[in-house]
């Protein structure tokens, strides 16, 4: 049995795993923090939950996700040159300088080369691939984004505070505000698209939270087949979102106090790191910290698969 890393420094320790204890931010107190991400993870398995943001188990790098880190920075710095260069070669020659400065910043991913895993110069040409596929849905010639990766964060009445990264906002010069998020990976199957779209009505809800104006359209644009996804969201579908994401945290909160994190096989099962800590999976579950921290999240990462 592996024995998982004691709670860092910045989450205090707690009477009892019931206990709610505020967390400073931004000099407000809350009553925790969630990302879509994290919020997603609990939807999609609480024990995945538990052993990512409570456990803070380790995962080994992919070169799926990384092709994912890597084309999401090229695009945010494709638009910092002039608007005629913002081609597909010029994207193509940011690639191996952008990887070379990620793999600089984390040397353990060069790891997933070499030996029987895929060969770097091959992967590199299927970042190559998708990043391509981006200009054949977009032209980035005729747009001025007016932020990218941008941190956002909205308090709710509640005190839970919603935070994370939106990879691409637009303005018009009407004020109509589109959401823009890159996913490296395909487009869900029919019925999953309320699945994909919670991200992007999270990050609506706090967008509206923050400027008072609701997003004209949420767009995800999947590269891995070149299709995009646009919804137009309205006022009851971000109070929905909201009580939707409080409902969520309560089940957190639930789960923290009970200790009881339930797994919740599925297909996604086939690309969770944890098999080895999982029942399902015939693994052992290892022991909560001890003390147990507050079940807030943290982190402010943001998937780009």
């Amino acid at each position: 049995m592996t024995t998982p890393p004691a709670a860092p420094a910045d989450h205090p320790p707690v009477e009892s795993p019931a206990a709610r204890v505020s967390t400073p931010v931004d000099g407000v107190d809350v009553l925790g923090a969630i990302s879509p991400s994290r919020a997603g993870d609990f939807m999609a398995c609480p024990l995945m939950y538990r052993f990512r943001t409570i456990d803070r188990l380790p995962e080994a790098p992919s070169p799926d996700a990384t092709r994912g880190t890597v084309v999401h920075k090229v695009l945010e710095d494709l638009f910092d040159l002039p608007a005629l260069e913002r081609t597909p070669e010029r994207a193509g020659e940011m690639l191996a300088p952008t990887w070379d400065a990620l793999l600089d910043a984390e040397p353990g991913l060069g790891e997933m080369f070499g030996g029987a895993g895929p060969d770097v110069t091959a992967w590199l040409a299927s970042c190559r691939t998708v990043l391509d596929r981006y200009f054949d849905l977009e032209d980035p010639r005729r747009l001025e984004p007016a932020d990218r990766e941008l941190y956002v964060e909205a308090l709710l009445d509640s005190k839970l505070l919603l935070r994370g990264f939106v990879d691409r906002v637009d303005v018009a010069p009407d004020g109509r505000i589109r959401v823009v998020d890159y996913k490296s990976g395909k487009s869900p199957s029919e019925g999953f698209e309320a699945k994909a779209l919670f991200q992007m009505r999270f990050y609506a809800l706090v967008i509206w939270k923050l400027r008072g104006v609701v997003p004209s359209v949420l767009q995800l644009i999947y590269l891995g087949n070149g299709e995009i996804l646009r919804y137009e969201p309205d006022e009851d579908d971000l109070r929905a979102t909201e009580r939707k994401v409080e409902a969520v945290w309560a089940a957190i909160t639930r789960a923290q106090e009970t200790g009881d994190w339930q797994p919740s096989p599925s297909r996604l099962c086939d690309w969770c790191s944890f098999h080895e800590y999982c029942p399902t999976k015939g693994g052992t579950v290892p022991p909560l910290p001890e003390p147990v921290p507050v079940a807030v999240d943290a982190s402010t990462d943001e998937s780009q698969d």
